[in-house]
């Protein structure tokens, strides 16, 4: 089947600055698609990404690695082997849950998926009774390193027993040599042949030490070889699989666009609206404070007039009362001079009389 994505989401991507190891980087800029992919034929578990033919994210799960919220929408995890740190933002705090939800399930199936392994290389690295020449090895899988240490373990650790085992008849063979010349000749040609044997698997083993030496050469050489293969036919079955995918992206994020240039268009025509009942707004102010201005002169203008018309009105009560005070002396004037009138009137009246009589 080879490897084939199991979940997909989108979300921005961020790495962290190799110079500072504090600052994101982005490495997409738009939202992509990430996918987990699970490789059936090496048991193993990927989170890829592309932004069109790159591959911003190619990242293995390995049992040691863990996934962190940082944010309700961001999270981050660290790959030894890139040597980096990878950062997503996701537009939803679910769509960052389910992601990190994957993560684990799929860490736990990684770290599952590795001790099966490990049963299997500690099953298959038992030491045989007798030396054999070593299998090929596979360049397409990791766990055949540690089953090559293995078995050069199991082909080692026979050494110092076997030397012991060559030295430990001689040492018997002293109280035989005593007792019998027949026994410790027999002894002494056993000795010989297990000497022999001895300078056999002597010889084997340091041949098989240079074959695994050899060998692993020849594995990190084809390992290397292999991801490289392996990482450009992801890329290149990523990109034919996600062809559609990117179609359907690219119309989406279209039309997005086009709504997002409707709602600018309609906010820049709210903004030119509230633009001009600001502009309404401020000739209002203005005009309001111009009316106060006059209306506070009007207000001195009248306590001024109310001012002369309460000065004017004591005048004309003074001039009032002299008024009367004038016409009083006036009829004062008058009664005295009918008083002298009738006075003068009775003297002429004597004087005529007296004129008369004379």
């Amino acid at each position: 089947m080879g490897e084939q994505p199991i979940f997909s989401t989108r979300a921005h991507i961020f790495q962290i600055d190799p110079a500072t190891k504090k600052n994101w980087v982005p490495t997409s800029k738009h939202a992509v698609t990430v996918s987990y992919f699970f490789d059936s034929t090496r048991n193993v578990y990927r989170i890829i990404s592309l932004d069109g033919s790159k591959a911003v994210i190619n990242s293995t799960i390995t049992p040691n690695m863990t996934f962190t919220k940082t944010s309700q929408k961001f999270g981050q995890w660290a790959d030894s082997r890139a040597n980096t740190v990878y950062g997503l933002g996701f537009s939803s705090e679910s769509h960052l849950s389910k992601f990190a939800d994957k993560f684990a399930e799929f860490k736990e199936a990684a770290r599952l998926a590795k001790e099966k392994s490990q049963e299997k290389m500690e099953l298959s690295g038992t030491p045989s009774q007798e030396p054999v020449a070593a299998p090929p090895l596979s360049p397409l899988t990791s766990e055949s390193v540690n089953g090559t240490e293995d078995e050069r373990a199991a082909t080692e650790a026979p050494q110092p027993s076997e030397a012991r085992g060559g030295a430990e008849p001689s040492h018997n063979a002293l109280p035989f040599s005593h007792s019998s010349p027949g026994i410790s000749k027999h002894w002494e040609a056993e000795l010989a042949a297990l000497k022999g044997n001895n300078a056999k698997l002597t010889a084997a083993l340091l041949e098989s030490t240079a074959n695994v030496k050899q060998w692993k050469q020849q594995l990190a050489a084809y390992q290397e070889e292999a991801e490289r293969l392996h990482k450009r036919v992801t890329e290149l079955e990523c990109v034919s699989g996600q062809s559609t995918t990117v179609r359907s992206d690219k119309t989406e994020l279209n039309r997005t666009i086009e709504e997002l240039e409707e709602a600018l268009k309609a906010k820049e025509d709210e903004l030119e609206r509230l633009k001009m009942e600001v502009q309404s707004a401020n000739q209002f102010h203005s005009q309001r404070d111009s009316l106060a201005h006059k209306l506070q002169a009007v207000e001195l203008r009248n306590q001024a007039l109310e001012a002369q018309l309460d000065e004017l009105e004591q005048r004309v009560e003074a001039d009032q009362r002299e008024r009367d005070v004038f016409r009083q002396s006036l009829r004062s004037l008058l009664q005295l001079l009918d008083g002298k009138i009738l006075e003068l009137s009775e003297l002429r009246e004597a004087l005529a009389k007296l004129l008369e009589c004379s």
